[in-house]
Order: structure tokens, then sequence, then C-alpha cells
């Protein structure tokens, strides 16, 4: 073959080359465009994720989600707010979803094979319930006790119901709720309604209640800590853009949000 020849196959060899490498690294960063992180600013598939949340976040998580939304842009977190069983119930049915958020570790537990490893994201406390200007003058749990007061709890599977039966008892408290309801913010409600004389609820429900409710604080001593964990699902569509938003919510901006709202460290 002469020389002419094939230094001319080996000319066009090299520029073809030279026009396929800038296409390759054109469909490289294509490519490293397509995953559902929604854990970075910028650029990214858009993802829509579905977190199923304790009631009593219902709130704080609205802000923390509106946060997280405009600091992960192409990432939309929709929320689902119920009492802790109710999600756990759904969980277990395989409702589509992408993290779970409790109101106790308990339920979280029982769900081990159904989440990733859960993360403590803040803590609750108790608080009594009262109407506007607590016209019943109920100062300490013993109170609830009182013949005639109409005192509602939330049912002893929620999780907030059973704290309440737990500082209930340790006081030798004996109460006859009017009603047992399915999450703490049904319980609330009842008292703002007029309902209830008094009601058993977490700090940050009152505080979101913006004036319609009055909270009396139940001593260190004689109260319960309610701790919120925190995990993806293993069924999620998304998992790397839910792990991305469970981890965030351990952040110093989520956790501002959620001090803000009266939530304590984890």
């Amino acid at each position: 073959m002469p020389q002419t020849f094939t230094r001319r196959r080996l000319a066009a060899a090299l520029v073809t080359a030279a026009v396929l490498v800038p296409l390759a690294a054109c469909g490289s960063d294509d490519d490293s465009d397509s995953g559902d992180s929604g854990s970075k600013k910028g650029g990214g598939k858009k993802v829509s994720l579905t977190v199923l949340a304790a009631a009593s976040l219902t709130d704080v998580f609205r802000t923390a989600g509106a946060a997280y939304e405009k600091d992960h842009p192409g990432t939309k977190v929709n929320f689902s707010f119920e009492g802790s069983q109710e999600l756990a119930a759904k969980v277990r049915q395989g409702a589509p979803a992408d993290a779970l958020v409790t109101a106790d570790t308990k339920t979280m537990d029982g769900l081990k094979d159904d989440t990733g490893t859960p993360a403590v994201i803040a803590r609750n406390r108790l608080v009594i319930a009262t109407g506007k200007g607590n016209p019943e003058n109920v100062r300490t749990l013993k109170d609830l006790g009182k013949s005639g007061l109409k005192v509602v709890l939330a049912a002893p599977e929620v999780p907030v119901g059973r704290y309440s039966e737990q500082v209930l008892d340790a006081q030798k408290v004996d109460v006859e709720p009017v009603s047992q309801e399915p999450n703490v913010r049904a319980v609330l409600s009842k008292v703002e309604l007029g309902e209830a004389d008094a009601g058993i609820v977490y700090k940050t429900d009152v505080t979101a209640a913006d004036g319609k409710a009055e909270g009396i604080d139940i001593p260190d001593a004689q109260n319960a800590v309610a701790s919120y964990p925190a995990a993806t699902l293993k069924t999620s569509e998304h998992s790397e853009a839910a792990d991305g938003f469970v981890k965030w919510l351990s952040s110093p901006a989520a956790q501002k949000i959620l001090r803000d709202a009266g939530f304590q460290k984890p």
C-alpha cells in the first residue's frame, strides 16, 4: 500500500477522534445531571418527595419544606401529616413515600425492615392545653382528675397518648377522657373549640395555636420527652434525594427552624 494513502488514512482518523472526544465529553455532562439526588443547588432532574410526618410537625415542616425547596431547586417536598401509628400503617401497606418522621422511637423501631437507619432530629415535651384564659383554672396534672372537668387525650396507640398515660399514671391521676383522638392536633382542636376544658399535647402545639389555647407547663420531674426520628423508606423511588432531605433535617439550617418553633435539640 502506498505511503501517501496510509498517511491520508491516519490523518482522517486523527480528525475523527478530535471531533468525537468533545462529543463524548458533552454526553458525560448530560449523564451527570440525570440523577435525582436533590442535594445540590443547580441542575439535575426534578424530583417530588413524599414525606410522612407526625401531626405535631405540621407547622414547622411546612416552613422547613419551603426552605429546603428554595435551597434545592428542582426538588419538591410534599408532606402527609397524621398520627405516627397511622403513618406506620401506611408504610406497612406499601403506600408510596420516600421518608418517615415519627414522634417516638418505638414506632420507628417497629419499621426497621422498611427504613434506613433513623436519626433523631428533635425532641419535645408535654404541656397541659386549656382554652384561652384557662377558665377552669387548671394548674397541675392532678387538676385533670377533678370531677366534672372535661379532659381530652390522644388514643393510647398514639405516641402523645402513650406519653400522657405515662405521666398521669406516675402521678396517680385518674382521668376519664371525654374522647380519645387519633393525633395530637385533634386533641388541641377539641380544646380550642371549647369541646374540652383541657388536654395533654406537646409544647410546640400550643405555640402553633397562636393564642387560641394556653399551655400549662409540666415540671421536668413529672414530664415525658418525645423523640422524633427520621429515616428514608426502602421503597422510595428517589432514595438519594430522600436521604439528602433526611440528612438536611440535622443540618444547622433545619435545626434553627426547629428551635424557633420550640422543639428541643436531639
